[in-house]
């Protein structure tokens, strides 16, 4: 088991101060542990989550106390990507957690190296549950059984080691191969310049006609004025 040594932190410390004496704000809690604030060596915590992610047991030690956690959820600067803030789940001793492992797909698919076909990963992590002493770091996924189009691996399909069980529906697809498909580009077709200038050019013509065949519009007569009436 991977050990973090953290430190118990003042609420009041400032985010921004403590990272930049390479520290990281954290805090644990858990069903029998109250909310606790501490904080964590960036470089040390960087280190474990890059080994461990979320679905490892690490031990914490404050002062003299010991542990057992998961790391529950990590917050990432958005332009230089390095964590800052971290939460700890502590597990109770005893009782099985809840977890998503990561899946290592293995083997050699039929469909897809004789086939041509595309392996499609559907799941990338697996729901389980299990004492914390019989998690696996990962779940093997042997996708040699994948030997045509039709076949598919179901989360019930995978083998799971001793005193873990699906926390998953058995028949969610977890793999498949794709028969691969040619993209067809359609080609427009070619404009053909001549017939629409021929087109436009009898357009004209037929206007032209029609202008000279048209009757030539009669003036408009003024109305006549009523003249006034000579007196007798």
């Amino acid at each position: 088991m991977i050990e973090l040594p953290v430190e118990k932190r003042n609420n009041k410390e400032n985010g921004v101060a403590l990272r930049k004496k390479g520290f990281i704000p954290a805090i644990f809690y858990g069903p029998k542990e109250k909310a606790t604030p501490i904080k964590v060596k960036e470089g040390s915590f960087a280190s474990l989550y890059e080994t461990a992610g979320e679905s490892a047991i690490i031990k914490l030690k404050l002062d003299s106390d010991e542990h057992e956690a998961l790391i529950h959820d990590v917050q990432f600067d958005a332009i230089s990507g390095r964590p800052i803030h971290a939460d700890f789940y502590i597990i109770e001793k005893g009782k099985k957690i809840e977890v998503s492992i990561p899946l290592h797909f293995i083997g050699e698919s039929a469909a897809e190296k004789n086939l041509g076909g595309i392996l499609v990963k559907v799941i990338h992590e697996l729901d389980i549950k299990a004492l914390p002493k019989d998690l696996p770091a990962h779940i093997d996924v042997d996708i040699s059984s994948l030997v045509d189009f039709s076949s598919k691996i179901k989360a019930g399909d995978i083998k799971l080691p001793e005193g873990v069980e699906l926390d998953i529906d058995a028949s969610e697809v977890v793999a498949l191969v794709q028969e691969a498909k040619e993209e067809v580009i359609e080609t427009p077709e070619p404009i053909d310049l001549e017939s629409i200038e021929v087109e436009a050019k009898g357009k004209k013509e037929e206007e032209g006609e029609a202008a000279a065949e048209a009757p030539a519009k009669a003036p408009t007569e003024a109305p006549a004025k009523n003249k006034p009436e000579k007196s007798a």
